[in-house]
């Protein structure tokens, strides 16, 4: 009985490495997409998550097979499910569903306006969208985006204010903003309710030949 035990350990053993091997190639480029869709550097995620830089930087370039540890604290890290991190997009169907609780929110530094990223992970290098919720008042100020880059957003509940350039522009419920990113802009939750909107921002390698 002892020996069959050991087999069959051994077995999964094999079974377990062979996943890991599988799944090494989509997993680091699932890292790679989280870290930058946060704008983390290694040095940064090295520190929220406790591993290595070194070792981060191995498995974004699938030279390493991590353990599930290491997998582990770098989802808890970038706020996303470890099932989603080990998720196969190549062989699973086209059809994706993300939780509430499985997608990451960013805040704003008054804490006011919250980003939820609503996109596609794998898109993030030249397409991100987010669903905006703000309280009024609430500022987003963000720094420029890669030369050529535009940002749109459509507001379906309350009033945004853009400024851009020294400009700034007004959008209401239905209305939508789209301007130049490549700079330093501003987006304000004016009036005295509430606001809410869908922002996509197109990057410059999405128009690159």
């Amino acid at each position: 009985m002892q020996d069959s035990a050991e087999r069959l350990e051994r077995v999964r053993g094999r079974d377990l490495l062979t996943g890991a091997q599988v799944l090494s190639g989509q997993l680091g480029k699932t890292i790679q997409r989280l870290r930058k869709a946060y704008n983390l550097s290694l040095s940064e995620l090295a520190e929220q998550s406790g591993v290595a830089k070194s070792i981060i930087s191995q498995i974004e370039r699938n030279e390493t097979n991590p353990t599930l540890a290491t997998i582990w604290r770098l989802s808890q890290a970038l706020d996303v499910s470890i099932e989603r991190v080990l998720a196969s997009g190549d062989e699973e169907p086209f059809l994706e569903k993300s939780s509430r609780a499985d997608t990451p929110i960013l805040l704003s530094e008054d804490g006011k306006v919250r980003l939820a990223i609503i996109g596609w992970i794998k898109t993030v290098e030249w397409l991100q969208w987010y669903e905006v919720t703000a309280d009024p008042g609430g500022v987003l100020d963000s720094d420029p985006h890669q030369r050529g880059s535009v940002e749109s957003l459509s507001v379906s509940d309350g009033v945004f204010e853009v400024e851009i350039g020294g400009v700034v522009q007004r959008a209401r419920t239905g209305e939508t903003l789209r301007y130049r990113c490549d700079r330093p802009h501003s987006v304000r939750c004016v009036g005295e309710a509430p606001g809410k909107a869908t922002m996509v921002v197109i990057m410059k390698a999405a128009v690159m030949e």
